[in-house]
């Protein structure tokens, strides 16, 4: 139901989900190296609803930040509505209306003896150079580009039907980045090279593979299991080019190839891994496994061949899956929407015509020989 209303929102261009705090606190423990002197930005991000927003204004000293900028789009439908921050006269936040704030300093302003949200907002309340409005907010806007030159890193979780447009601007002005993405991102020809070529992985991820949201859109995006402001999206990840152990981390392998265990493609000279932890440690050929894959790649153990695309398939020498491979498995009992001139990845498994989930390529750089 969640991946069905996720789409959904996708397709109405209602995809404005609210990160979590713990979900924020548990992927950015991993980074704090990173951001001393610093300025962040986090242009989706309403300072009166993103935990975005508390979570660096909150840790602005401990994390020795230069300067913070958060920024809205005038269009959001949550402003006023779900993580509402009590800043006195701006307590009735108009709709509609796209903000800025810059921070360059939190002090203990109202002299209670600590450093906490309070100051934030007695800051935001009579600090007239902190608070402002933008035109649109958009982060397309020249007004907002402009802010996003500014900036060293970025943190957001941007929309998610405008993110390869989204880290394509990352990518054009250079930045640094730490955002969130839905895995199927992974498969678009803007963003699979990059990941290919080493410029952009995946973070640590999300607790079970799957992120909550906060959500205003009680139409198309509700879970069942949980309370009605929030939707469970699986296969959710962070997206990142920041430097972090977890990118040093071999894979332990323990299983061996044999041609029973690993059957080659039929279209393709590559064997079929059905699950990341089944890779055969002694397999110097090159292998498709899943997309999951890529949250344990390290790229020092393995080299990225392509993915199984058709922006990609025919350049890597996918074969048409063919005639006579479909004939066999229409008559075995298979469906979906496959044609023989189709460039995706099939199989013969068991004496089984099948077609395999969608697969990343790749290379075991130093298999075992004994």
């Amino acid at each position: 139901m969640a991946n069905k209303n996720l789409n959904a929102a996708k397709t109405a261009k209602k995809d404005e989900f609210y990160t979590q705090m713990t979900d924020i606190e548990r992927e950015l423990q991993h980074y704090w190296q990173h951001f001393d002197g610093k300025t962040v930005l986090c242009n989706c991000d309403d300072p009166y609803e993103s935990n975005f927003f508390k979570y660096f204004a909150l840790r602005f000293n401990q994390l020795k930040l230069k300067k913070l900028i958060c920024t809205c789009y005038n269009g959001s439908p949550v402003q006023g509505n779900e993580l509402m921050i009590d800043f006195g006269d701006f307590e009735d936040e108009p709709k509609k209306v796209a903000y800025k704030v810059e921070i360059t300093e939190v002090k203990d302003l109202n002299g209670d003896g600590a450093v906490d949200l309070s100051d934030v907002q007695y800051l935001m309340k009579n600090d007239k150079n902190v608070l402002s409005t933008l035109k649109t907010g958009d982060f397309r806007d020249p007004e907002c580009i402009g802010l996003l030159k500014q900036a060293d890193i970025v943190v957001t979780n941007p929309p998610f039907s405008l993110f390869r447009e989204y880290i394509g601007q990352l990518m054009e002005y250079d930045k640094k980045f730490l955002i969130i993405g839905h895995q199927n991102a992974i498969t678009y020809k803007e963003v699979f090279p990059l990941i290919k070529d080493n410029k952009v992985w995946l973070g640590y991820g999300f607790k079970g593979g799957a992120a909550h949201f906060f959500s205003p859109y009680e139409d198309i995006a509700t879970a069942g299991d949980h309370k009605k402001d929030m939707i469970r999206v699986s296969g959710v990840n962070w997206f990142t080019n920041l430097e972090i152990p977890k990118r040093n981390e071999e894979l332990d392998l323990v299983c061996r190839y044999s041609p029973e265990e690993y059957p080659k493609y039929d279209n393709y000279d590559a064997i079929d891994v059905s699950s990341t932890m089944d890779i055969p440690c002694d397999y110097p050929g090159i292998m498709g496994v899943p997309i999951t894959f890529l949250d344990k790649h390290n790229p020092e153990q393995f080299e990225l061949i392509g993915a199984e695309t058709n922006d990609f398939a025919e350049s890597l020498g996918i074969q048409p899956i063919g005639k006579e491979w479909m004939e066999r498995y229409r008559k075995a009992g298979g469906t979906g929407h496959y044609t023989a001139n189709m460039r995706t990845l099939v199989l013969t498994y068991k004496g089984k015509p099948k077609k395999a989930y969608f697969r990343i390529l790749i290379r075991n750089r130093h298999p075992k020989t004994i």
